[in-house]
């Protein structure tokens, strides 16, 4: 009977122990967990992982994301790897570190229509939640903390297992002979990489592609809602380019299904958007680019996609 007693009175400790080795104990573990699970909306039916899939660079399959309740969000979902180096995030650069852009989402009343209250009451109530908070940060769960972990988790999405990158170190066979002259499209006569620079191929800039006419499908200003100054009309955050062709539809709108529409809308952008306002320069005359240098380019785009991300 002592034995007994002793077992039964023991057991909640050692049950206890159990659990916390089970827990998440790092930042980018418990960010993990957050990440895939939809506690952090308000009915509990959207994650982050709803809209960022990971099959697909972490970007979604829709023109625009659907939120709680259907709702659709107002731009596309853009993928979230390599976004360990990048100084603005979201298309309109209005969060300045990853920590502000990861709790955006969840209080948007379109996408996660979460409040910091309710999200903390979830948390905190949630008996596994609780104690990783405690062990990963010796603090419970709020916002803050909730903030760092999801950054922490982002962070880890980092890529550069591609056939470029091999190509790059010496491999000469790693991209084909319609990549590496796409390449050479990219960098001069495509002016790609006057925007796409930078090993991610983002200059972190702001640009004015011409999707911009103040009315219809084209009437988000972008940067301006930030800045409200009159150059910012029509820009957007240039994109980084790797994994690029498995985050299809494409632009802040969505509007492109293919590369191969965006790489024409770029060789003659006045064929698909009349009355641009405020376009960049480097769009005012036609690419003409040949039906090869189109299918080359794209090859070069291909090759920029993580392994990780490749269909088997």
């Amino acid at each position: 009977m002592k034995k007994l007693t002793f077992f039964l009175l023991a057991l909640p400790i050692l049950v206890g122990v159990f659990a916390t080795s089970t827990l998440p104990d790092t930042p980018e573990k418990l960010g993990e967990k957050l990440f895939f699970d939809p506690i952090l909306s308000e009915d509990s039916t959207v994650s982050c992982a709803s809209c960022h899939r990971p099959e697909f660079a972490f970007a979604d399959t829709l023109p625009f994301s659907r939120g709680v309740k259907g709702q659709f969000g107002r731009r596309n979902t853009p993928g979230i790897t390599n976004m360990v180096a990048r100084p603005y995030f979201f298309f309109d650069g209005r969060a300045a570190t990853l920590e502000h852009q990861v709790m955006q989402p969840i209080m948007d009343t379109k996408e996660m229509r979460m409040t910091m209250r309710i999200m903390t009451d979830k948390l905190q109530n949630h008996p596994e939640y609780k104690a990783a908070f405690w062990q990963v940060f010796k603090h419970e769960p709020d916002s803050v903390h909730v903030s760092r972990a999801l950054a922490a988790y982002t962070r880890t999405l980092e890529t550069s297992d591609t056939p470029f990158d091999r190509w790059m170190q010496g491999n000469e066979k790693a991209m084909s002979a319609s990549a590496v002259r796409g390449r050479a499209v990219f960098m001069e006569k495509g002016k790609c990489f006057d925007c796409h620079f930078s090993p991610d191929f983002t200059g972190d800039e702001f640009r004015n592609v011409g999707l911009y006419t103040g009315e219809g499908q084209f009437a988000d200003a972008g940067r301006h809602d930030v800045t409200k100054q009159p150059q910012d009309l029509g820009k957007f955050k240039v994109p980084g380019l790797r994994n690029v062709a498995v985050t299809a539809p494409y632009m802040h709108n969505g509007m492109f299904r293919t590369l191969e529409e965006v790489i024409d809308f770029y060789d003659q952008p006045d064929k698909f958007v009349k009355g641009a306002i405020n376009r960049d320069t480097l769009l005012n005359k036609p690419l003409n680019l040949s039906t090869e240098e189109k299918r080359d380019l794209k090859a070069f785009l291909e090759a920029l996609t993580d392994d990780r991300f490749v269909k088997k």
